[in-house]
């Protein structure tokens, strides 16, 4: 008997939504599921691979920046891109009740709300990125504009020189 394909939230979201997407698997028996380890596993450019951090602003909301892999954030200038003073990263321990993903495997589709959701500006400069497909060993490769889309996401320079 085949093995059943078992789709992601963020499959059945993309699906439901018919938004192109390619699945891509990588093995996490090494435990190396930090970004750049991800990107080689994937055979893609580490600055085409966007990791997705949640932080919490000075407001009280949580705000949710995508970037590349191998960057860091400028956490200016993702405040100022949302109109807060100041942002920080969430603990990681509060990662699944806020957003419903766990470290490794959290993607900007299909959190439990759907909140601000800033890309770094050079998402543009692709035509297909990969970001998690919501588990820790997958990633799906989709065009920034689908992305931004379906997250109601906008664009800003967020990472340090």
């Amino acid at each position: 008997m085949a093995k059943k394909e078992v789709k992601t939230n963020v499959m059945r979201i993309l699906d439901s939504e018919k938004i192109q997407y390619i699945e891509h698997t990588y093995d996490v028996s090494d435990d190396l599921i930090d970004g750049v380890s991800v990107a080689k596993k994937c055979g893609e450019d580490p600055e085409q691979v966007f990791k997705t951090l949640v932080t919490k602003g000075d407001d009280g909301n949580h705000y949710v920046f995508v970037i590349p892999v191998a960057q860091k954030l400028n956490m200016k200038a993702c405040a100022r891109s949302v109109g807060v003073k100041s942002v920080a990263m969430i603990p990681q321990k509060d990662l699944l009740k806020t957003t419903g993903y766990i470290h490794g495997g959290c993607s900007p589709i299909g959190m439990k709300k759907l909140f601000t959701t800033v890309y770094d500006e050079t998402v543009v400069l692709f035509d297909t990125i990969l970001v998690s497909g919501g588990k820790i060993g997958t990633q799906i490769e989709i065009a920034p504009d689908d992305l931004i889309n379906i997250t109601k996401g906008k664009v800003a320079a967020l990472t340090q020189e």
